[in-house]
């Protein structure tokens, strides 16, 4: 989440005239994330999130989205809804942007979390998998391994090399070995590919509720598992990888879906797939975010350690004791 778009409070009471949730209590920016513009909205009734739609979210996207989260409140996970106006619409337009009021789901996101944790997550991701198995919309992955070459053409070498000697060469040499070894054929459905632990909000050490759904797309489910698996078992400077968090979280997958020999053995790969990817939007953004954008700029070199972990290790070191 970020805020690239001011918002006023007279502008949002004007939106609210349309709903019947309550009269305007607060209005405050939420400075975390790097995609769309969103506000923490309190009525005297109740808390919502206000989300505009920014540049890298496509508008011909977002009835995916909202579809994708019904099917999944629906099956019983513990995700957001959009909210209808009194017509019946759920998407709207502020300040020029596509915008949409969606339900707050109470919780906390931790920033060091216990193994007991990260098995809750992978169960709940396991759980996702599950309930989207009669999901029949289809949307291409945007950011899939196809993008990723072009998407570090567009990065400045020279300021790429400014944060690491030879940076520009290592990661072109990893995009070439990734679209060359990427896995083929293995189990796709819809997929959340940006479950970092921001995005999951706990009750003690129970999952209250998984977030942010906007670069969900059809791809491998053990791909969406890899992002995952990278967010959450390491250090914030990815220095460290965190061997009984990750083996927590594949363990609580594997209780729920027990992923194919096939996609064990391409776990390191899709791994790297998933540092290289968030390496190389955090690089675009590092160079590209205007100064003046209350946003936090999030350190590329995180998921280039990352990276270079995935490509020493081997699935069975990963999987430890998982089913």
């Amino acid at each position: 989440m970020a805020v690239y778009t001011q918002v006023s409070a007279e502008a949002a009471a004007e939106l609210l005239a349309r709903y019947d949730v309550g009269k305007l209590v607060s209005l405050k920016g939420i400075a975390e994330g790097v995609e769309n513009s969103n506000y923490l909205l309190e009525t005297d009734r109740a808390r919502f999130i206000l989300t505009l739609y920014e540049n890298r979210v496509n508008p011909a996207d977002l009835p995916y989205f909202h579809n994708l989260l019904a099917h999944l409140h629906n099956a019983g996970c513990p995700v957001p809804r959009f909210i209808d106006d009194s017509t019946g619409q759920w998407l709207q337009d502020v300040r020029g942007k596509k915008s949409c009021l969606i339900e707050f789901l109470p919780g906390i996101s931790v920033s060091e979390p216990t193994p007991t944790q990260a098995h809750a997550v992978g169960q709940s991701l396991a759980k996702v998998h599950q309930a989207v198995g009669d999901f029949g919309e289809i949307k291409p992955n945007p950011l899939g391994h196809k993008s990723w070459r072009p998407l570090f053409d567009q990065c400045d070498k020279v300021a790429a090399d400014a944060l690491q000697a030879g940076f520009a060469d290592d990661i072109a040499r990893e995009c070439d070995w990734l679209s060359a070894n990427w896995p083929k054929d293995l189990p796709q459905c819809a997929v959340h590919t940006d479950l970092f632990p921001d995005n999951v909000l706990f009750r003690g050490d129970q999952v209250g509720g998984l977030i942010d759904f906007y670069f969900a797309c059809t791809d491998y489910r053990a791909y969406d598992l890899a992002v995952t698996h990278a967010a959450w078992s390491f250090t914030t400077d990815g220095r460290q990888y965190l061997a009984d968090i990750g083996e927590a979280l594949l363990a609580g997958y594997g209780e729920v879906i027990k992923l194919e020999e096939t996609e064990v053995q391409s776990f390191p790969s899709l791994a790297r797939g998933a540092s290289l990817r968030f390496l190389l939007t955090r690089l675009f953004d590092w160079i590209n975010t205007p100064a003046d954008a209350m946003v936090t700029r999030k350190d590329p070199l995180a998921f280039y350690h990352r990276l270079v972990f995935y490509r020493s290790i081997e699935s069975s070191k990963l999987f430890g004791n998982a089913p």
